[in-house]
């Protein structure tokens, strides 16, 4: 029997382009900088519905591209987008856990938000392993290869209202100096660096939160799971504007192997 308490949400790509606070500008420089020179290969490990991968295969006529994914139902839509842009010839991806991935190099790769693909369980509350990830990647680029790494980050020092919602320690993640350090000692040369603005986030939460607005435009007020639902999404509310935001940060870096 289907608990009533806990609906199924509509799908993030809804009321997100981007699975992660990314402006079009900022998606733009990043695709600009993947593509430019042309890859012949490219990479995206936790690709989501894939499109910040197809964009540059767009930019890129020549490029192929794979992308993988743990959530088959991310990787069906990021096929569908690949069908309705004409790029399914150039584009493939797997739904499949990256520590999976073997003897794939590519000369251009993307890695935003995934770092736990190397690291320990999202539910096990550890710290991130940024230099886990960041040797992996290391080993899937060639030699000259051009990485796009998004990783979050504390943009201010954090404090218990903002842990909370989170993994409720301190030591989650790193400050963004601390992360230009680990990504040097990778062997990663940093090209360009910086942070999503509060602007970003504004964005990105509003469409997070968007989900649980749509459920409830879609149902009736008296619905047996209506009431847990706005509990939700006043909680998701209150956890950004109350507690992580401006504490909890994205770093995106430009970077060559």
């Amino acid at each position: 029997m289907t608990d009533v308490t806990s609906p199924e949400m509509p799908p993030l790509y809804e009321s997100l382009t981007w699975l992660t606070p990314l402006s079009e500008e900022r998606a733009a420089h990043l695709v600009a900088f993947l593509s430019d020179p042309a890859p012949a290969e490219v990479l995206d490990m936790g690709c989501g519905w894939g499109e910040l991968l197809l964009r540059v295969l767009a930019s890129a006529p020549q490029a192929r591209g794979h992308g993988v994914d743990a959530s088959s139902k991310s990787i069906d839509r990021a096929r569908q987008q690949a069908l309705k842009r004409g790029l399914l010839d150039r584009a493939t991806f797997d739904s499949m856990p990256g520590l999976e991935v073997r003897n794939r190099r590519a000369d251009a790769a993307i890695c935003i938000g995934a770092s736990q693909i190397w690291g320990p369980p999202v539910e096990d509350a550890q710290p991130l392993d940024y230099a886990a990830a960041l040797r992996a990647l290391r080993a899937l680029v060639l030699p000259g290869g051009r990485l796009v790494y998004g990783e979050a980050i504390w943009s201010s020092p954090p404090h218990p209202a903002a842990t909370a919602p989170l993994a409720g320690r301190d030591d989650e993640f790193l400050t963004h100096d601390a992360l230009r350090e680990q990504i040097r000692a990778a062997g990663f040369e940093v090209v360009d660096e910086d942070q999503a603005s509060i602007q970003e986030w504004d964005v990105f939460e509003a469409g997070f939160r968007g989900r649980f607005t749509r459920w409830l435009e879609a149902h009736d007020a008296d619905h047996p799971a209506a009431k847990q639902v706005r509990r939700q999404c006043e909680e998701q509310r209150a956890a950004y504007e109350e507690g992580y935001r401006g504490v909890l940060g994205m770093a995106y870096f430009c970077l060559r192997g």
